[in-house]
């Protein structure tokens, strides 16, 4: 009876998940960096967003002040994850829970990056949920 043989694709060694972890720490940064930078854009009432528009809670200056407040939160927790520790597991999938709410919530100021933000939130949250947030070792 011939066996057939299984390769390891993980490229050497990698704990189960570790790319996931890694995803999940990159992206949380990079959303966080460009959710501060959006938040900055609508405090100063910029041209960029959708004017005229109805809110569910507040105005575009309150909903700026609160992208910027989840963008700072969302680069901690970038930085958490990557230390590895079980808090910081925790901490992410809390951050990207809100900033998938918050996203939705905005979504009459700017639609498509909404959307956006929510299906990478809700991948940073199935990453860590399922493969953990273990130290990534060198």
């Amino acid at each position: 009876m011939a066996t057939t043989p299984t390769y390891d694709r993980s490229g050497g060694g990698e704990q189960a998940g570790a790319g996931w972890v890694m995803f999940a720490g990159i992206m949380l940064l990079i959303v966080g960096v460009l959710n501060v930078i959006y938040g900055i854009a609508a405090v100063d009432n910029s041209k960029f967003f959708v004017h005229e528009t109805q809110y569910i809670l507040s105005g575009l200056n309150t909903w700026g002040w609160v992208t910027i407040i989840l963008g700072a939160l969302e680069i901690i927790a970038a930085f958490s994850v990557w230390a590895g520790r079980g808090f910081g597991r925790w901490f992410v999938i809390l951050v990207a829970g809100l900033s998938a709410i918050g996203a939705l919530l905005s979504m009459p100021a700017y639609p498509f990056w909404s959307l956006a933000v929510f299906a990478i939130d809700i991948l940073i949250i199935y990453g860590l949920a399922a493969y953990g947030g273990q130290p990534i070792e060198a």
